[in-house]
């Protein structure tokens, strides 16, 4: 943290902290109002005393622990919301988008691209099935099991695989559309695949960005 003389310890320890800190925005608002809160309680309650502000806010941030030693467990905090967000992307993206591809398989028989269809439906399954499962052990089960170590990662890989086939689908289901016989319905799980492409895509970079951050040697 800066020393310099007219930096506001509090303000300056907060900086530092939320600088080291990835994960999703509200979880990690949330989780710096109610530091800044505790340290401004703790500041006031000095003050109240007669103490100066500087030193009353010196000691709070002394008393809180030094941001890299405090930092992981927050860390490990905002990795799991981003995984629960993640998952619930995936879990809610993922089936629609299977379900769109058998309509279409099952609408238009002679469709060339049918097995690709069935790999890209079995890839959004097991996408599936990961999600609701990572949803399940860091929700219910958390006050029962630990959190798996490596969860994160492959909620992170899985929906990344899964973002990779969604676009592929979007490409696949645009050039056949104009051969489809049904092309309406393929032109429109075209757009439902990129849709879902760039929800789940998005989310899976933030997992991946968290689960490094928790494996960094600060965080462990």
């Amino acid at each position: 943290m800066s020393a310099g003389p007219h930096v506001d310890p509090v303000e300056d320890y907060l900086a530092t902290l939320t600088a080291s800190l990835h994960g999703p925005v509200r979880a990690k608002a949330a989780m710096m109002r109610e530091v800044r809160d505790g340290l401004v309680d703790a500041v006031e309650a000095q003050t109240c005393f007669g103490v100066p502000y500087a030193q009353a806010a010196h000691r709070a941030v002394r008393d809180f622990g030094p941001a890299d030693e405090i930092a992981p467990s927050f860390q490990r905090e905002l990795t799991i919301a981003q995984t629960r967000r993640t998952a619930r992307a995936a879990a809610v993206t993922v089936p629609v988008l299977a379900l769109c591809l058998f309509l279409v398989r099952a609408g238009d028989p002679e469709w060339r691209l049918g097995a690709l269809a069935a790999h890209l439906t079995v890839v959004a399954t097991a996408a599936g099935l990961l999600a609701v499962t990572a949803l399940v052990v860091t929700g219910p089960l958390t006050r029962l099991l630990p959190t798996p170590h490596r969860l994160p990662s492959a909620v992170a890989w899985t929906a990344t695989a899964a973002a990779v086939g969604m676009a592929v689908a979007a490409v696949a289901l645009g050039v056949t559309s104009a051969l489809s016989a049904d092309w309406p319905l393929t032109a429109c799980a075209g757009v439902l695949a990129i849709a879902a492409h760039g929800v789940v895509a998005a989310s899976a970079r933030d997992c991946r960005e968290c689960a490094r951050a928790g494996r960094s040697p600060r965080a462990r």
